[in-house]
């Protein structure tokens, strides 16, 4: 028997939060959970799929429907978030770096000229080589991983490099640029709590 829930109209990471302590609760083998917007969809399927469950997905209007099938996990294993399942090799001292962007421009006072600090920036955290672990970007800051920034050519080079890139899905859909989306996933405020408990150093820009 599936596990139904509805998560239509909420919020990240509401509906991520909600499977996560159902499958914790029953260890629940099949679900389908209703949602009614493309970033949680996203979120939901991808959560499952780490958990081990085969994932379909049905549009009925507005809402999305995602079904799910455990496939080859034993009933009762551990849940856990993507970043934790997923761990990059550490750095050559052993370190992990998360960097935080939550705005489009870098510092206070001129905007030309934080817009061009944090271009430059973002050209060149490369330099921190192996240990340089996730890019989080969340509120004004996604729109740098959007169609049109001149930060692309640096995060996709970035992203060829193994850095994760990790979008929040519910800051593109405030600014309804979630279609325009060009690097990285689209994540939950989960992923990022958990790469952040993950990661040796945090860097908020």
């Amino acid at each position: 028997m599936s596990e139904e829930l509805d998560c239509r109209g909420l919020a990240c990471p509401g509906p991520v939060m909600q499977i996560k302590e159902r499958l914790e609760q029953t260890g629940a083998e099949a679900f389908v959970v209703t949602v009614d917007n493309e970033a949680a969809w996203e979120n939901v399927s991808r959560f499952l799929e780490y958990q081990g469950f085969q994932v379909t997905t049905e549009r009925r209007g507005e809402d999305i429907r995602v079904s799910a099938v455990r496939q080859g996990a034993a009933p009762g294993a551990p849940v856990a978030s993507e970043p934790a399942r997923r761990l990059p090799e550490r750095g050559a001292e052993g370190k992990r770096i998360l960097i935080m962007v939550g705005t489009d421009r870098l510092g206070h006072g001129d905007d030309e000229l934080g817009a061009g600090l944090l271009l430059n920036f973002l050209k060149t955290v490369k330099e921190m080589g192996p240990e340089l672990w996730r890019l989080i970007f969340v509120n004004r800051g996604v729109t740098l991983a959007t169609e049109g920034s001149e930060a692309l050519p640096a995060l996709l080079e970035l992203a060829e490099r193994g850095v994760k890139i990790m979008v929040c899905g519910t800051c593109l859909n405030h600014f309804k640029l979630l279609e325009k989306k060009r690097v990285g996933e689209t994540t939950n405020m989960l992923d990022i709590v958990t790469a952040m408990q993950c990661a040796d150093s945090v860097i908020n820009i």
